[in-house]
């Protein structure tokens, strides 16, 4: 769990699913991230189960309901979660054709852009577009706390997958590149699956990852 000054946190929460594209499913854990304080938080990724996601944000405000991008397993159960809480879902318009796949009768409610700022219990992410393992991908760059929530985009090894529709390793690559390894190094990745890491600990792999190809 990590403090600021301002006195959010960071909750974290595994729930287990289903991926499916492609004409393939899979069996995945999914980490589900929590900022915000005693009174208002925003989820990041509703993958799964949205009872054990409200479980833990409790009696809460949940401001809002953030899409790294739209696989169906890192949003599955936004709309259920939606539904009991009110809050907004927010994702990046290109990855609409993704998440019609998962909701073809249910639009996010707001769209996220480079750039913008989400604010909670008095701490600003950063929205980073962040393309290549899906068109939409996003990161959330938390300053004041000193994380970044990758999504799929990056993992302790390496970039996310670029094997299937609507994805693509170059592209991956100089999101990486060119928008998360010069933050801090000492910046904690909080990924969509798996263990955290750091920019710091990823940044002198660039190389391999290019030469590798994955």
């Amino acid at each position: 769990m990590t403090s600021s000054a301002s006195g959010a946190r960071v909750e974290h929460l595994t729930t287990s699913g289903l991926f499916s594209l492609d004409g393939g499913d899979w069996e995945v854990e999914n980490n589900v991230w929590l900022v915000g304080d005693d009174h208002e938080v925003i989820v990041i990724d509703a993958a799964h189960d949205a009872d054990a996601v409200a479980a833990r944000i409790g009696d809460r405000a949940l401001r809002a309901i953030v899409c790294t991008h739209a696989h169906n397993d890192h949003v599955n159960a936004a709309p259920a979660l939606a539904e009991r809480t009110g809050a907004p879902i927010l994702c990046h318009p290109d990855d609409l054709p993704l998440w019609r796949m998962t909701h073809p009768d249910r639009l996010p409610d707001a769209e996220l852009a480079d750039g913008q700022e989400l604010t909670v219990a008095g701490t600003p992410l950063r929205v980073l577009h962040t393309p290549g393992h899906a068109p939409g991908a996003v990161c959330l760059y938390a300053p004041e706390l000193g994380v970044l929530f990758s999504g799929d985009t990056l993992f302790q090894g390496g970039p996310g997958a670029t094997g299937r529709s609507f994805s693509d390793f170059p592209t991956i690559v100089a999101s990486i590149r060119d928008r998360l390894l010069d933050l801090p190094g000492d910046t904690t990745v909080h990924t969509g699956h798996g263990p955290d890491t750091a920019i710091g600990s990823e940044a002198p792999h660039l190389q391999e990852w290019i030469d590798r190809g994955h």
